[in-house]
């Protein structure tokens, strides 16, 4: 099992750890003091680094939004992942990945369209869906891939 969630601070670079079970929880940076998690908010990731980081130390499922910002059923799909993130605050990490800032993601997830989304539990992919729909379709989409 993981010792909890490494995330890095978007003020000032610094690695913070949430521990399992806190991810519910607002997270300050130890080094500025920043907010680094909000609770139920989606967390953008820009590298693919980080993202290999982030599966590999996830305590909880993550589900991860491929996007870019030109896409605009990726603009229609935002609020609704947003909703998803905010319901499943303690229990899924929600992140917003960014295909065109580093296109080794997309290539490494063999993501060939956008909107993605990819559910992953224990650093391994379990389901994957494109396109735009609404929260409730997202949640009972997660929640039948996870019950396998």
């Amino acid at each position: 099992m993981a010792q909890g969630l490494v995330l890095p601070c978007a003020s000032c670079g610094q690695k913070n750890r949430i521990p399992p079970g806190r991810l519910g929880d607002r997270a300050r940076c130890g080094k500025c003091q920043q907010t680094v998690h909000e609770p139920g908010a989606v967390v953008a990731i820009d590298r693919d680094d980080e993202l290999q980081s982030l599966l590999q130390g996830a305590d909880v499922p993550v589900l991860i939004d491929f996007w870019a910002p030109w896409c605009g059923p990726c603009r229609a799909v935002a609020p609704e992942v947003a909703k998803v993130s905010a319901r499943h605050a303690s229990d899924v990490l929600v992140l917003k990945v960014n295909t065109d800032v580093d296109p080794t993601v997309g290539q490494r997830h063999g993501i060939q369209s956008i909107p993605t989304m990819a559910l992953f539990r224990g650093g391994s992919e379990v389901a994957r869906t494109s396109g735009s729909r609404p929260a409730s379709a997202i949640e009972q989409w997660m929640t039948q891939a996870l019950a396998r």
